[in-house]
């Protein structure tokens, strides 16, 4: 039987005064995806240019070998047993405690002259659940050593926003994946894919740890057959509210404050509309001043409007298009980890 296992990393010196801040803790996300599925897309690096291509952070690596930003990443995993395995990685090292913690810590200085000391690190750690056949739930934890006052100066909904933008951006390749591996059989996961390169250690370490020690399945004890649900709309699938907002205080709380603003905004351009047919048609406002009135009126509307496509965009349902990059919401990631634009 595995130990629980602890996230000794979190507790280093150099991690003392996020946890202090606490608010490390970053996100809750239920994902429509298998647990298998979703775990071992976090441990491919490597995609996040093309699967993310516009929205993932690729600003750190200064070398770029493609249109997209990719570059060559040399991972290599070191040891794999039951309670899961460790690997190398070019900026830093990965930790996977079987059957749901994934941890990779970075470097971000690596390859500088900077004192070991002082040197700017982070952690990634995942926590990913298997929720029910094709359905998963992902615990996203942040700290780093570095930049900790961006945090208490982005509101934690906006980050979440960010984040999002990231996290689900690629669900849907995940959503077919799931069914091509579950069409050819876990343990066949070999026939599906084809992982010639080095970053793909992790994901063949992983692969190598679920058939042996699970038996390339989630033992479900009896509550559900295992057999996949059907495909649902894409705006279910794509859906945020659901998977994270309703859950989610700091969200919850800004969905609610936007529609309530956009609401207010609307109902006062709707009087102020009013306001001016009723002073024309009575003559008791000048002309400038009606002009002011209408003009106030519209500004309001369309500020009525564009909240409610922010809120159905960023807290319902947004359907990507990778060509467009969402720069605003990029710029938001790029200043939390403090990487220039």
């Amino acid at each position: 039987m595995l130990k629980s296992p602890l996230l000794c990393i979190l507790f280093e010196s150099f991690f003392v005064e996020v946890l202090k801040f606490k608010k490390w803790v970053s996100l809750f996300w239920g994902a429509i995806a298998r647990y298998d599925i979703l775990i071992e897309n976090l441990m491919d690096p490597a995609h996040l240019p093309y699967a993310h291509y516009g929205l993932a952070l690729t600003k750190p690596f200064k070398e770029q070998r493609d249109r997209e930003g990719g570059i060559p990443l040399d991972f290599t995993l070191k040891k794999l047993g039951i309670e899961g395995f460790d690997a190398e990685l070019e900026f830093g090292y990965c930790k996977y405690q079987a059957p749901c913690i994934l941890s990779i810590h970075a470097d971000v200085d690596s390859g500088t002259k900077m004192p070991s000391k002082g040197r700017r690190r982070m952690t990634l750690t995942f926590m990913c659940v298997p929720v029910s056949p094709g359905n998963s739930r992902l615990i996203w934890a942040f700290p780093r050593n570095f930049d900790i006052w961006i945090d208490k100066v982005v509101p934690r909904w906006m980050i979440h926003v960010a984040n999002n933008l990231v996290l689900d951006s690629d669900l849907y390749l995940l959503h077919i994946e799931e069914r091509k591996i579950k069409e050819i059989g876990s343990k066949n996961w070999q026939r599906a894919c084809f992982l010639p390169c080095k970053s793909d250690a992790l994901v063949v370490g992983y692969r190598r740890w679920f058939n042996k020690y699970a038996d390339g399945e989630v033992d479900w004890r009896g509550r559900f057959s295992g057999d996949l649900p059907p495909t649902p709309p894409r705006e279910q699938l794509m859906d945020r509210y659901w998977t994270h907002v309703v859950n989610c205080r700091s969200c919850s709380r800004a969905y609610k404050s936007l529609n309530a603003m956009a609401t207010v905004l609307e109902v006062v351009a709707i009087g102020l509309i009013g306001v001016v047919a009723a002073a024309t048609k009575q003559g008791a406002v000048s002309a400038a001043g009606r002009t002011r009135l209408a003009i106030l009126g519209s500004v309001c509307y369309a500020v009525s409007r564009w909240l409610a496509h922010f809120v159905q965009k960023y807290f319902r349902y947004h359907g990507y298009n990778h060509s467009v990059p969402d720069k605003a919401m990029v710029f938001v990631q790029m200043f939390r980890l403090g990487v220039a634009p």
